[in-house]
């Protein structure tokens, strides 16, 4: 095994991590984007109030694409576990 193989799986280990992070951080990046044209509109300028829509948002997209997140996750281990034996010999 030399270090083009390693380098290539953490390339595609991160890959998989921006990919199973990006709808919880996307769907927060949103909600905040929105509770921030509404604190400006309306002129409240208080900073507990995008908390709560953003954990829920965040909370929502993990519910919804958990299934896909974690199909993705079982793909990723389960071809990196049936390539060991290439990796070794």
């Amino acid at each position: 095994m030399d270090s083009s193989v390693i380098m290539g799986i953490a390339s595609n280990s991160l890959r998989l991590v921006v990919y199973l992070a990006a709808p919880a951080l996307l769907a927060g990046l949103a909600v905040g984007l929105l509770v921030s044209i509404f604190q400006a509109a309306t002129q409240i300028q208080e900073q507990t109030l995008s908390f709560i829509p953003k954990l829920i948002a965040m909370v929502v997209a993990l519910m919804v694409m958990g299934p896909w997140m974690l199909q993705q996750w079982v793909d990723f281990t389960t071809n990196l576990f049936h390539s060991i034996p290439d990796l070794i010999g």
